[in-house]
């Protein structure tokens, strides 16, 4: 009999619940049995709202299993819907909860920043903007961002050379030399002249190219009656080059900036296309898959992106969506509150902006489609597995472990999941090995298993359909003896053991109950599936151990001794010429440096001669 009896906790009496539910604004808080929180969402009117979720008809099966789940609903009165929509913004990002539309973020986008230099620099800039200038952007991608400095540095020679390299030149550098700077460092340009330059890159930025043709035409005129034409021939180029992009992208003549994004919703999987338009160019566009949307509609998609996508960040003046959000207005009051300025946030019907959202649809598409061939062909393979290794069922989350060191030192196991959507990188694990033989593979992989299976024994984390073990039949042995100490030995466990020449194709495999090896052909889709996984863990597992051994190597071991302080440590390593001089040295040797006494140079002796007699 167990000496810790489940509490049964009694349902979630949501008649009861909603008796004392207020009706004002609010945030409410779903929660599970176990603390969990399942689902945030925002509520004009708290009652009515979560309300909605326990009628008898009309939920979404995603909802109806949501709702099974409630143990607790938590709820915070704000004053207005506003202030609720932000809240609820918070909160998601900070809990990731399960049943929410959830937005993977990257990190900040790069801008292009014109320095406020007396010879201003053109370079990229990400995160906060304390530097004096002015940023044009975001782009959707470093990529896009060295296109357009490639393409400026072809059109106005503004130099892009780091202020430290800028300063200190006595001679023109070879950007002077292929015509891509003006040597601004030397003086071969005049100020009034370089910001001509700069004043047609800040043009250009802001989508004003035919002002920018009518000035080098002018100049061009200018030029050739002051019979300098060389120089005219110069200006010519650079207006030749000018009207060649200008036909090869296509450039609106809107005012402003403005990012379209578009919804598609298609075959359990969602993309949500942001387009960057400054200055009526495009600069390119990025594919989100946010998670937890496929059952959405495209409306309550861009409804629950907006908020978590624009919040925090830059808000360009107009927004031109695919579809009309949910809680249009709403979103557009709380961006215009929160940037401080007027935000448009509509559906085009006509005009300009039609050929954007066109465009980003098209982009949406194609995303999309890529996404789900990926899947399939993903799928296929876990399909092929299950044939191969004649499984009971699809195995839908394969777990794979593998260990790396150095001649046993700092060695590191590591655990990485795939499941049918591809590499769970949320669920890789990390395990520091202690406690072992140098070297002992065996041991390093019993750990690092007992560990893990440890923890789903106490609840943490997700059992795996599969276990692969990176190795032979001797780490096999040591993953049964873990898996049996805790009770899981029906978890199927398969061995990819590399082959005599190490290439892939050639690996052997060892499937815990099936005598002798699994036999896959070389273009076996279950075959490329176990060497892709394989290969993750192995990259995973070198990285955290050269991690690991690289912070150790860091720390000299002269650190760890009792009255050796910072300075006597530089000293010693200074009189010794490093660390490994320092280890051969003896008593009597370290006791002649100045302010080293001779129990702390047998303090220093003893740290690395341990078995040494004293």
């Amino acid at each position: 009999m167990s000496d810790n009896p489940q509490v049964t906790q009694p349902p979630f009496d949501a008649a009861e619940y909603l008796k004392t539910l207020t009706s004002r604004p609010g945030v409410y808080q779903m929660i599970d049995a176990e603390g969990v929180v399942l689902y945030v969402g925002k509520a004009k009117n708290l009652k009515k709202r979560v309300s909605s979720y326990f009628r008898k008809t009309g939920l979404t099966s995603k909802t109806t299993v949501m709702v099974a789940q409630i143990a607790a609903i938590e709820t915070t009165v704000t004053h207005t819907e506003n202030e609720a929509l932000i809240l609820e913004n918070n909160l998601i990002k900070a809990l990731m909860p399960r049943y929410n539309i959830l937005l993977r973020d990257d990190k900040s986008y790069p801008y292009l920043l014109i320095s406020a230099d007396a010879f201003p620099r053109l370079s990229v800039h990400r995160g906060a903007k304390r530097v004096p200038g002015k940023y044009f952007g975001p782009y959707p991608s470093a990529g896009a961002v060295r296109e357009s400095l490639s393409l400026l540095q072809k059109l106005f020679p503004v130099r892009q050379c780091e202020d430290s390299y800028y300063q200190n030149r006595s001679r023109p550098c070879l950007q002077y030399q292929i015509k891509r700077c003006t040597a601004p460092c030397v003086g071969l340009i005049s100020a009034e002249d370089y910001q001509k330059d700069v004043q047609h890159t800040v043009m250009f930025l802001e989508g004003k190219n035919q002002q920018v043709m009518d000035e080098l035409s002018q100049q061009m005129q200018e030029a050739s009656v002051a019979l300098k034409f060389e120089q005219a021939a110069a200006i010519r180029d650079k207006i030749i080059a000018l009207r060649r992009v200008q036909e090869r992208q296509y450039v609106s003549s809107m005012q402003g900036d403005l990012d379209v994004l578009a919804a598609i919703v298609r075959d359990g999987m969602a993309v949500v296309e942001v387009c960057f338009i400054r200055g009526g160019r495009n600069l390119g566009s990025k594919s989100y898959f946010p998670k937890g949307s496929a059952d959405s509609s495209p409306e309550a998609l861009l409804a629950a992106f907006i908020p978590q996508y624009y919040l925090g960040k830059d808000v360009p003046a107009e927004i031109l969506l695919s579809h009309e959000a949910d809680d249009l207005n709403l979103l557009q009051s709380v961006l215009q509150s929160e940037s401080g300025h007027k935000v448009s946030l509509r559906k085009p019907q006509r005009g300009h902006a039609t050929r954007w959202l066109k465009m980003a649809l098209t982009n949406a598409d194609i995303s999309l489609s890529q996404r789900l061939s990926s899947r399939a062909n993903l799928l296929q393979r876990f399909e092929a597995l299950q044939e191969a290794l004649e499984l009971d069922e699809l195995p839908k989350r394969l777990e794979c472990f593998d260990i790396s060191h150095t001649r046993g030192e700092k060695t590191v196991a590591s655990c990485v999941v795939f499941g049918l959507e591809g590499a769970i990188k949320s669920d890789y694990r990390k395990f520091n090995i202690e406690g072992i033989t140098p070297g002992d593979d065996y041991a390093a992989m019993n750990q690092a298993l007992t560990r893990r299976f440890t923890r789903l024994q106490n609840g943490e984390g997700k059992r795996p359909d599969l276990l692969l073990i990176d190795g032979g039949k001797g780490q096999i042995r040591e993953a049964q003896e873990v898996l049996a100490e805790l009770n899981l030995s029906d978890l199927p466990i398969l061995g990819i053991a590399k082959g005599p020449e190490r290439r892939p194709g050639e690996e052997t495999l060892f499937l815990v109950g099936r005598a002798g090896e699994v036999t896959l052909a070389a273009d076996s889709p279950a075959l490329h599936l176990l060497q892709q996984v394989r290969d993750e863990a192995h990259r995973f597992a070198i990285t955290g151990h050269r991690q690991r051994r690289a912070k150790a190597r860091q720390t000299s071991s002269l650190e760890d001794i009792p009255g050796l302080g910072p300075k006597r440590r530089q000293k010693i390593l200074q009189q010794f010429g490093g660390l490994q001089e320092v280890k051969r040295a003896g008593v009597e040797d370290l006791a002649r440096v100045e302010g080293i006494s001779e129990s702390l140079a047998r303090k220093i002796y003893d740290v690395f001669h341990a078995d040494a007699p004293h």
